[in-house]
Order: structure tokens, then sequence, then C-alpha cells
């Protein structure tokens, strides 16, 4: 028997009710931005210590602004859809579902972590100034919003077309296209290896990066004139999504070089942009970067591995660690610090530094330079090390800009663009958490019935659906505006905050779905859980992003 949904009279409507809900959200944070302005600013400054001190409110207020901007995005996605009359039944349920949870979740307490909840009332709000903001509108579309008929009757939809949530976002004709020749690329050659290779800890293999090289996935965003695609953020997003469905380590391959070519193309000389873009596009050089030290994490200022000028190259001396498919790339992004007498970012400049390609067998075949694997759960198929540079030789002509002290601004022109791409990775690992999930759900029966018609198996991947949906609507939002050339830092920060979180519920309920079976290493649902779990960590931890998410919102700058 088909559970037919009950409905609004109009989609129209609908749009209508999110406007309106969107409005008593915005109240609501613009009430929470200003208790919290009172708790941490003094004469209109933010009091590092104050800050500090009340960082649960602080992360609470990024986690909330998270989910406005989140609701805004998946109500845009809603009214584009409308006005093309591509507004599907489950386009529709994914929108209500997604809608009704956030709001509920807004005004009730969101999980910022497994045990971190974050309700008004942690904010400095009374009761009685929440209620103020529970609009009709609001409160209709939670009620009518994520209830368990919708989500029966999504998972219903789900197991008869399959794929159905992938590749409704509305996106142009030529995204479309990308999109479905990388998904044919990641279940051809990706998905179906990715197990093997992660229990055995082997690379992926060069013919699958050459294949991407031939797919312009290494060129994608860098402008014609150097040989790439000439595309846009967005295109990165549809490609690092799909790769990472298929697996993580293949989808982030494509970041060292995302990151080396927009280091380059905005901070490199001519002369840099020529060598080094052209090879870069074609795969012919893979490059990784070289930025974290022991001991250091976030706290970039901090760095201490050094470069001295020698007549015509630098010397590098100090320890670089958590770098990423090291051995095998061509070309490493190295943030060293050229002026020790220069504290803090000033500094600091960045690299280009050519290096011979390793094997197992002599990983750093490289004067100066040598390395040791740190053995990792998950995100394999490129391997982590730490690296140790003892003198080892840098062309000066490779200094990036060919101006010392610059290194920590050229980097921070990356973080916008490297925070995106990871949510979209983050969102390829969850998309493949749920279906693995759903096929599971189907095949699995237990008491005369398969697993899925049990409704705690199928809210799990209602709830899956939804929320892939709105990271995915979040993060292609903080595509468009930084290819619109707009500062996008702080909806950057949000998709990346969002998917993370997205990601390790959907990987963590795929497992509990699988029971027993989802513990064991046969299983890539294991796997994906390994993957997902680093997507908290990298690229800004949870806590460094919401910490700069709070403090923009709360300084007002723009």
């Amino acid at each position: 028997m088909s559970l037919a949904a009950p409905r609004f009279a109009t989609g129209h409507d609908l749009i209508a009710m999110l406007r309106d809900a969107i409005l008593g959200i915005e109240a609501l944070l613009a009430d929470s931005t200003a208790k919290i302005r009172e708790r941490v600013m003094v004469e209109g400054r933010i009091v590092d210590r104050l800050f500090d001190r009340e960082q649960r409110a602080t992360h609470g207020l990024a986690w909330i602004a998270t989910y406005v901007e989140a609701v805004r995005q998946l109500a845009a996605y809603a009214e584009r859809q409308q006005a093309t009359g591509a507004l599907g039944e489950i386009e529709e349920l994914l929108v209500r579902i997604g809608a009704g949870e956030f709001l509920a979740q807004i005004f009730g307490g969101i999980p910022m972590s497994q045990g971190e909840i974050v309700r008004p009332a942690d904010l400095g709000l009374s009761a009685q100034a929440v209620a103020a903001r529970m609009s009709p509108s609001i409160e209709s579309i939670i009620v009518s919003g994520n209830t368990a008929q919708r989500r029966a009757r999504l998972v219903e939809l789900m197991r008869t077309r399959h794929g159905a949530t992938v590749g409704t976002c509305g996106l142009e004709d030529t995204l479309e296209s990308v999109r479905e020749e990388m998904r044919k690329f990641a279940k051809s050659e990706v998905a179906s290896k990715a197990q093997q290779w992660h229990l055995t800890n082997s690379y992926i293999p060069l013919e699958v990066i050459a294949h991407m090289a031939d797919l312009g996935v290494f060129g994608l965003t860098i402008p014609e004139e150097f040989g790439g695609l000439g595309l846009g953020k967005e295109s990165m997003c549809v490609v690092s999504e799909e790769l990472s469905c298929g697996y993580i380590g293949v989808g982030s391959l494509g970041t060292r070089s995302e990151i080396a070519a927009e280091l380059i193309l905005g901070s490199g000389t001519d002369a840099q942009k020529r060598k080094w873009l052209p090879a870069i596009a074609s795969g012919d050089i893979l490059p990784t970067a070289v930025f974290t030290e022991p001991n250091i994490g976030s706290d970039l200022a901090a760095l201490k591995t050094r470069a001295v000028r020698d007549g015509d190259v630098y010397r590098v001396y100090g320890n670089k660690t958590w770098i990423t498919h090291p051995v095998r790339a061509d070309l490493m992004t190295l943030l060293v610090r050229t002026n020790p007498k220069e504290h803090g970012y000033r500094g600091l400049s960045m690299l280009l530094a050519e290096k011979p390609r390793g094997t197992d067998n002599n990983p750093f075949p490289a004067e100066g330079m040598s390395g040791t694997e740190i053995e990792v759960l998950g995100y394999r198929g490129m391997k982590e090390y730490e690296i140790a540079f003892e003198g080892f030789a840098v062309k000066a002509e490779n200094l990036l800009g060919g101006v010392e002290g610059q290194g920590f601004k050229q980097l921070m022109q990356t973080f916008e663009s490297a925070r995106i791409q990871t949510a979209a990775r983050a969102i390829g690992v969850a998309q493949a958490a749920m279906e693995q999930a759903l096929g599971y759900a189907q095949q699995r029966s237990q008491f005369g019935q398969p697993i899925v018609e049990f409704p705690r198996v199928a809210d799990k991947i209602a709830m899956m659906a939804g929320e892939i949906m709105i990271a995915r609507q979040l993060t292609y939002y903080a595509a468009r505006q930084k290819d619109s050339g707009r500062r996008c830092d702080l909806e950057a920060g949000m998709a990346k905050l969002l998917a993370a979180r997205v990601a390790w519920a959907a990987a963590d309920n795929a497992v509990q779905i699988h029971g027993g079976n989802g513990f064991a290493l046969e299983f890539p649902v294991s796997r994906i859980l390994c993957d997902a779990r680093i997507l908290n960590i990298f690229e800004g931890a949870a806590e460094i992003q919401a910490q700069v998410i709070a403090k923009r919102l709360l300084d007002g700058s723009n």
C-alpha cells in the first residue's frame, strides 16, 4: 500500500511559509547575537578572555547562524525548483522534512556534537523571548514537516527510484553532465576497489590518477590559458562530491591540486604561473600541501620551520606533520618562517618546493628530507607522513610571489575554496553511507520482512537524505558566492561545519543499520565510518570553525 504523504495546498504555500519562517529565525539569531555581545565584548571589541570563557555560547551562536543559513538555502532551492516545475514529490519531501527538523532544532536544541546540545537558554534567551519568535509558519512547518508519514513515504520513493536524491539540485546542464561523468568513473573504477585499497593501506593506483587527469579533475578551475577547464567552484563541488562518494581518497586528490593552483594563480609571479599551472592541470605535477607542524595544529602563527637564504636557494630546517600524499608528490607548497625576527604571521613565506617522486622503498629520495609514515584509521590511499627537513634546498626563484613575509596572507586566500571542497567531500561520504544503508536495509530480512520496513531503520535513512540535501544546498551556495567574487569565508566555514557533522552522523547510522556486519572489515560501511571521522578535524576542526564563524558574526565585519 502506498503511503501518500499529506501536502500543503501547493508548493507555493510551502515557499511562502518558509519565507515567513526565515524572518522568525533571523530575528532569533539577531537576539542571540545581541545577548552574546553583552557577554564577550567591551566597548565594541571582543575580549579574548571573555570569548574563550563563553565558548559554549559563542560556538552555539555559530551553529544557530549555520542553521539559519541552511534553511535559507533550502528555501531558495525549493523556490528555484518550483519556478522550473521541477519540485517533484521527493524534492518536496526532502524540503519539508529538512526544514521541519532544522527549525525544531533551532528552537529546541542543536547538536554541536554527540554530547553537546546548544539550546537558546545557553545563549541567554528566555523562554518568553524564544516563544516570541515562534511564528505560526514556523510552528506549522515543525508540526507537519518531519513526520513519520513523510519519512516513510520518502524512503518508499527512494526504494523505487535509485539515486533520486543525488542529481536533483537544479544545476545547469553542463554541471549535471560533469556529475554524470564523474559518477560513472567513480562507480566503474573507484567504488569497487576502494575497500581493498583501504584494507591494505595501498596507494590509489597511478593509472586511476592518470584517468582523473584525462577527465580534467586537476585542472578543473585553472583558467584555459594555463591548460585548465576554466570552470567555477560549483563544478569543483560536483566533482569532489561524486569522487568522494566512490572513495574519499580519490575525491581528496583533487584538493591538493586545487590548493596549489589557487595559491599560484592568486599570488604567483607570471613566470611561476606559466611554469606550474599547466603541469598541475595536466596531472604531470602532483602537489601536496605542507603546512602543519607538530604541537602547532591550527595556531599557524607559532610555526617554527625556517628557511634560510643561502645564495640562490633557501635551506629549510624543521618538522612538518600530517602531510598527505607527499611521497608521490612532485611539488610541495611549503609554509616556512623566512624571518626569525618576526614573530607571528608576519615572518611566514610560501615556497614552491620541488622534489623527486618517491616509492615505498625510498619515500624521500632528496637530500635534506626524510619522513615517517603516520598510520591512520581511514582516509587512506594517499598516506600521511611526518617530514623532517635538514637543509633541504629550494630554489630562491620559487618563493611564491617573489616577496618574503606574505605566506600567511597567501594561504588565507585559499581557505574559502579548501573548506568548500571539504564540505563537498563530506557530502560525498554521507551519500555513500546512505546508499550503503539503503541497499543493505532492503536486502537484510529480520522477523519475516526487510529491515527497511521497520520505522526506526527507515527514519535513519530519511534523515540522512534530508541532511545531505541541506548540506549540499549550503555548500553549493558558498561555491556560487566564491564564483561571483564575493567574500565567502563565513558561508564556506558554515558549509564545512555542517557537512562534516552530517557525514559522521550518516556513517554512524549506516553502521547501526548494518548491525554486527557494520563492524566487520569486509563491509564497505566500516571504511566509510573511518573516512567520515576525519572530516570534523582537518581543514579547520569543528571547534576552530565555530570559533571563526562566531567572531565574524560578533564583530560585524563584511
